[in-house]
């Protein structure tokens, strides 16, 4: 089967404004989105949050501002020169293996 049933994933009915529920239960919460603060994802790896819910945007326009807002961090995929993006599906199969738990 798939990773559906593997990977804790949650989709919440009040956006953005349930993130905070997620914050009161300890979690990191971190935007894939490529913004002037946004740190790499290999240092994000290096933390190695107890608990982290990332938040994946649209491909076009990316998240809103409220988003952003609510969020504890963005985070971006360190890329070579002249590469700007991934889509949205590559780019959540590398923060996966970058941020999977080790032992």
């Amino acid at each position: 089967m798939g990773t559906v049933f593997q990977v804790p994933w949650a989709r919440l009915e009040s956006w953005p404004g349930d993130l905070a529920v997620l914050k009161e239960q300890g979690f990191t919460v971190a935007a894939m989105e490529l913004t002037g603060d946004a740190v790499d994802l290999d240092d994000l790896a290096a933390r190695n949050p107890d608990r982290l819910a990332l938040v994946l945007g649209t491909e076009g326009a990316g998240m809103s501002a409220e988003t952003l807002a609510a969020v504890d961090l963005a985070v971006k995929i360190p890329m070579r020169a002249g590469v700007d993006s991934l889509n949205v599906a590559a780019a959540s199969a590398v923060a996966f293996w970058e941020l999977r738990p080790r032992a």
